[in-house]
């Protein structure tokens, strides 16, 4: 009896252990693909500040579409992982 109680203690111990590694590995997708967003638009604005020959309002507003590509991109993605 108690040989059946540890086993199963052991799997419940298991089966955490599994999930929260997937959590984990989850987190840490999105804070890379976060983190990568940032980068590119920190190499955008280093871009634009170093480059005075661009009209400065023009980028701004291509950025702002590239903005609203990248939500709308995003909120795609968001709903698949949801649907799963």
């Amino acid at each position: 009896m108690v040989a059946i109680w540890a086993k199963h203690k052991e799997k419940v111990a298991q089966m955490q252990i599994s999930t929260t590694a997937e959590h984990t590995a989850e987190r840490a997708a999105q804070y890379a693909s976060q983190v990568q967003r940032l980068e590119d638009r920190v190499q955008v604005l280093e871009r634009i500040v170093t480059d005075g020959k661009q009209d400065l309002a023009l980028q701004i507003e291509s950025l702002r579409d590239l903005q609203e590509i990248d939500d709308l991109t995003a909120d795609k993605t968001s709903n698949r992982e949801a649907v799963r």
